[in-house]
């Protein structure tokens, strides 16, 4: 949610962010104009209100002719503050929602542009040329590891099983990134993967991709496409101690309808509508945030480096940030079938947007209350078996097994079935 003062002290900031992210710049005008309505409002519900009070003082001392008048205009005068209040609530509604409509405002140096406008930060590793090249699925087929005929039977399209080996380097996976979390001072958790709306919307879902979520309308509740939202929502409407960031990692599984993509990565892992993922999120002093967030990039880079794939760091394009994010990093690894990088990881700086509509404050020096930061970044997901069987694999179809992730998979190598 963005800060008023802001908009009321620079709106020509909020626009230039705008212009970043490829959006429109009226929905700025939009807000202006819904804040100056509702301080309007409620500056005349406070007159009234102060007039009624004063009157109350007055028929108490008055008597006579006097007293009825002032009776008069007090039973007149209560009908007005009455409207003044309703219409004061209208227009903090309309301003609720005027502010709802605009992202958050992105850094100063965020590239311009949409999906293809990245600037690509570095690349880590020598991308491999398997020969022959066979892709994820053909070697998880051929290893036991994935089963997308039963998925799709028992679920339908984009729904797979892993089998046997799959299931043991998921697990492995999802272990190491809490192993790695809880040594660098994250706090392990396992949340509800079912929210209320006031969640989903708080973190920034519910806007342009509310198609993507599934939502259950017989109990008002939506499914996570990832523990951003429960781990945000943690900490609602609360004042927190932030001498240091709070961190987070949680295990969950997520949930994505996918609505739009009909047609692309139909075949393996890459693109389903069920995953699991260990997020982290931190809590923070708005000065912080910045520092906090290559952090959070240096922790994931870190577990790339432990599954042993090559990868590059891009910064997103303003045109390709969510809603809540300031600035965004991606790792992307490569993947020899397609010759090219596909995501693994993702890490947003959010700054106060959604702490904004969380209401997540923290007191600063002064005791004041203030808006905290809020970053996430993903630490693992299943999406990395992807590029571990395809970097990893070798002439035979067997494949190689990350030393790191040796002990929880029981094998260097894992063989085709026969």
């Amino acid at each position: 949610m963005i800060d008023l003062r802001l908009l009321r002290e620079d709106p020509d900031l909020i626009r230039r962010s705008q212009r970043v992210r490829g959006e429109s710049e009226e929905v700025v005008d939009e807000l202006a104009a819904a804040d100056a309505a509702h301080r309007a409002a409620l500056q005349r519900y406070e007159e009234l209100r102060a007039e009624q009070k004063q009157l109350g003082k007055q028929v108490s001392r008055a008597s006579g002719d006097e007293k009825q008048e002032l009776l008069t205009r007090t039973k007149q005068l209560s009908g007005e503050v009455k409207g003044a209040e309703t219409t004061a609530t209208t227009k903090a509604e309309a301003l609720r929602t005027a502010q709802l409509a605009i992202p958050n405002l992105v850094e100063d140096d965020v590239p311009a542009g949409g999906e293809e406008d990245f600037v690509v930060l570095r690349e880590v590793g020598d991308r491999t040329a398997p020969e022959p090249c066979r892709d994820h699925l053909e070697l998880g087929l051929a290893l036991g590891a994935f089963d997308m005929e039963r998925g799709a039977k028992t679920s339908g399209s984009r729904f797979y099983y892993l089998t046997g080996p799959g299931a043991l380097l998921q697990f492995g996976l999802l272990q190491l990134a809490i192993q790695q979390a809880v040594a660098t001072g994250f706090t392990p958790m396992v949340p509800p993967v079912l929210v209320r709306p006031d969640a989903m919307e708080g973190t920034g879902f519910l806007g342009d991709h509310a198609d993507e979520i599934y939502y259950l309308e017989r109990d008002d509740l939506y499914l996570v496409g990832t523990s951003e939202v429960p781990l945000a929502s943690y900490h609602s409407n609360e004042i927190l101690d932030l001498e240091a960031p709070r961190r987070y990692a949680a295990w969950s599984s997520c949930f994505r309808r996918e609505a739009g993509s009909y047609g692309k990565d139909t075949q393996g892992i890459i693109r389903v509508h069920q995953f699991d993922k260990v997020e982290m999120f931190s809590f923070c002093r708005p000065e912080e945030a910045a520092a906090e967030h290559l952090r959070l990039l240096d922790y994931e880079e870190a577990m790339l480096n432990k599954i042993e794939v090559p990868y590059r760091v891009i910064d997103v394009a303003g045109g390709d940030l969510g809603a809540s994010a300031a600035r965004k990093y991606d790792c992307e690894a490569w993947v020899p079938s397609q010759g090219r990088y596909r995501e693994l990881t993702s890490t947003s700086n959010c700054t106060t947007f959604q702490a904004r509509r969380l209401g997540i404050r923290y007191r600063d020096e002064k005791g004041k209350p203030q808006a905290a930061a809020t970053l996430n970044g993903t630490l693992a997901t299943t999406r990395w078996l992807v590029a571990i069987l395809e970097n990893h694999q070798r002439p035979d179809g067997s494949v190689h097994v990350p030393k790191a992730l040796q002990p929880f998979v029981g094998h260097e190598v894992l063989e085709p079935q026969r």
